[in-house]
Order: structure tokens, then sequence, then C-alpha cells
């Protein structure tokens, strides 16, 4: 989906399993209005709470732009729909780590089956680069990632869903906008309410997105009349996302970035999305292209730290992390578009003998964390941008290398 959020793919399982992530990474998805103050079941559903809650809902959307005509229409079917929930509430224990996720992502079948896909839709994919300027493989990468190139759309009826989720209420206000952005959607008539299919958290057509981001982004590319995500034909689809990440900030004729080799004693402090540099500030501190080619201006990432590869990313992956707010998924996007178009893959190698951690052991971290001082923005057991920092300014303390890799070595630490 467009990140925000939510996603069918395979992909997701790192970051959260389809979509049950939160509100706030793709699927090109983004809120649709505040709608706080609405009655939900607070975890205690019902099929007359729920026709409660539409009836509360329904003057509401009206004022949001929707008609009665298509209120009405699209939630005469509509029913609580307790496994939506359920599916909502389920968090698994452990992540896969960074390089099993992007092993999955960037093999088996889904390298071949782009190149295929390249071949079959060539001309298409040709009118979408020249009018967008985004590479093909990326868009190729992008539909592989989110629905395995259309064959795991998804077949769950979207208002219902959506609905469903508003009324339950963890994130009510984000599924509220979302319901009203479909509906919205319905009323122009891209898509009819039996065809409004997609994952459970609402991710719709080849390439996921979310409703509010299908009336940002969608196009209709093939000029039927229609934005349609959700046949067989990608073309709309494909374009969507290409317009996507152009309006995000793709810059045409930029890589997304680079792989990249550290000299010995570089300092961790210049890692992180944080710190941009141009190519040439890069390779005056020693830092090369893996591949012998240019530097280009951005920051340097390096994910697993400093026993793990490096890579010089630029504005164009800051986009397709527009489309998805995970570092992993961005640079499996990257990489499978590399594999597609026949480039070479990452070169570095990976800390694969580390223990994975479970999400209750970087719950701990955070806490103990915390409790010496160090900002990690709370105790959620998932190590976002705040805690890699304070994970940094521990290392600093201690007199460690600062890359922010959080492993059990720095549990035990931290325990000590």
């Amino acid at each position: 989906m467009t990140g925000r959020y939510f996603r069918i793919a395979t992909a997701t399982i790192l970051v959260c399993a389809l979509a049950s992530c939160g509100a706030t990474s793709r699927s090109p998805g983004a809120s649709g209005g505040n709608f706080s103050g609405l009655p939900t079941s607070g975890g205690q559903g019902s099929e007359a709470g729920f026709q409660n809650w539409v009836a509360s809902f329904r003057p509401r959307a009206i004022s949001a732009g929707v008609s009665p005509q298509v209120f009405d229409s699209a939630m005469a079917g509509a029913h609580f729909q307790p496994s939506i929930v359920a599916l909502d509430r389920r968090q698994s224990e452990f992540s896969k780590p960074i390089w099993e996720y992007l092993d999955g992502a960037v093999g088996g079948s889904r390298i071949s089956t782009g190149r295929q896909m390249a071949s079959r839709y060539s001309g298409t994919l040709s009118s979408i680069e020249a009018r967008y300027g985004v590479p093909r493989e990326i868009v190729l990468a992008v539909w592989g990632m989110e629905s395995n190139y259309g064959a795991n759309r998804g077949s769950t009826q979207i208002v219902p869903a959506l609905a469903t989720l508003a009324y339950d209420g963890r994130r009510g206000e984000f599924f509220a906008g979302e319901l009203v952005s479909a509906l919205r959607i319905l009323q122009a008539g891209d898509v009819d309410n039996s065809h409004m299919v997609g994952s459970w958290a609402g991710a719709m057509g080849h390439t996921q997105f979310m409703p509010s981001s299908f009336l940002s982004h969608a196009v209709d590319f093939n000029r039927d009349g229609r934005r349609d995500i959700w046949s067989n034909d990608p073309t709309d689809a494909l374009a969507s996302t290409a317009s996507y990440l152009r309006e995000n900030g793709w810059r045409p004729g930029l890589p997304w970035g680079t792989e990249v080799v550290l000299p010995q004693g570089f300092d961790f402090n210049q890692v992180g999305k944080s710190v941009v540099k141009s190519g040439s500030q890069w390779m005056a501190m020693g830092v090369r292209a893996m591949n012998g080619g240019n530097v280009p201006s951005g920051a340097i990432l390096a994910p697993a730290g400093a026993r793990g590869p490096a890579f010089l990313i630029t504005e164009n992956f800051r986009a397709i992390l527009k489309y998805n707010a995970s570092d992993s998924y961005a640079l499996a996007v990257a990489y499978l578009g590399d594999a597609i178009a026949g480039r070479s893959g990452i070169r570095g190698s990976w800390p694969r003998g580390d223990r994975t951690l479970s999400n209750s052991e970087k719950a701990e971290i955070q806490r103990l964390l915390m409790a010496r001082g160090f900002d990690t923005g709370g105790v959620d057991g998932k190590l976002g941008s705040k805690s890699v920092e304070a994970v940094k300014a521990y290392q600093r303390s201690r007199g460690l290398v600062p890359d922010g890799y959080a492993d059990s070595n720095l549990l035990n630490m931290l325990r000590s």
C-alpha cells in the first residue's frame, strides 16, 4: 500500500502483518479528516453497535462531500466483521532481520517475473517512464513488492472493512478518513462497490493504494474515463505509482543511491538520513562506491550497523520511503529494480549470525535507555529513528562505535 501504511504484499512482513503497522507509511495512505468523537466499540464490537455507528457517521460523511445516495448504497450491505478487528490487533513477536527480508523480497521468481512483465508491458512502461521520469524497473519493483505483479491484490470488500476498523476505534480516526475517501471514489465512478476490493486494511489494486492516496495520485493513463487500479489491466495502477513517486520527490535521471565502502575508522556520527553531504564531500572523507562509479550526493544508511553493508541514498530513495516508510522496504524496491534491470546486488556482508531480538526485547532496550536518560520517544518495541539516535548516544557515552545498531550484545550491556 502506499506506508503509509498498509500493504498486502509479502514484503510487509518485516514492518507489519498485512498493514497492521499503524497509520503512518504509505500505501500511499493518509488520513482524510478528523472524525474524533464518534462512538466506537472500544474493543467490544457488535452488529447492533456497528449499525448505530454507521447511522451516526452518515452526517459526517455527507458533510465531507459524500452524497446521501452513495453513502446509503455503499453501506447498505456493510456488517461488523470481527475477523478484521482480530487481524488489526494481531502482532508478531518477531520481525525478520533486514537480510532475511531482502532475501525473500529480491529472490525466488520475483526477478524473473519482473523481467517477464517488463517485456509484456514494454510499450506501456516506456510511455509511463516518458511521462513521469520514473524508471520502469522501479515501477515494476513496487508492483512486485505490493501484489506479486497483481497475483495477490486482495479480495476483501473495502467499504465494510474500513467501516469496521473505524467503528472499532483503535485507529478509528485514520480509518474514518480512509472510509470517506473510499466513498468519494465510488461517487466519482472509478469503480463500483462490488469491485472495490483489496487488503483487509484498505489497500487496493495492483500497487495497493489506500483510498486517500488514490484520490491524490491515481491517474487515468489509458484514458478510458476511469482510474482503474483493480482490473487485470495494470496500466492505470503502474502509471499511478509513477505519478505518486514523482509527486513525492522523484528526480528523473538521479539514481536511488549506491552501495558504498566506508574507510577504516569512519565516523559513524556521520551515518543517518539527517546527515546529507555532496558526493565530493563524502569522497573527501574516504567513502567509495562499491561498483567503482560516482558517489552521488545524499546520506549514508547502515541498517545493520558497522558490521553490515552501507548505502549512499539520494532523494529518490526518500521518494520510495514516501510509499512505505520502512528502510527495508525501500532497499527491497531499489535492489529488486536493479535485479530486474540486470544490475548487481548487494556485495557487502550482513551479520547473519546475530540473534533476532523479539519485540519485547526491543521494548526492554527502550526502557533501559530511557532509565539512563536517553530519550527513545517511548516504549513500543519498534526501534525507529528516535530509538536509533538514543542507541547512538548511549554508545558514544560508552566509547563504542555509534552505529545505532541494536543487538543482543547491546541488550546485555544495558542489563548490566
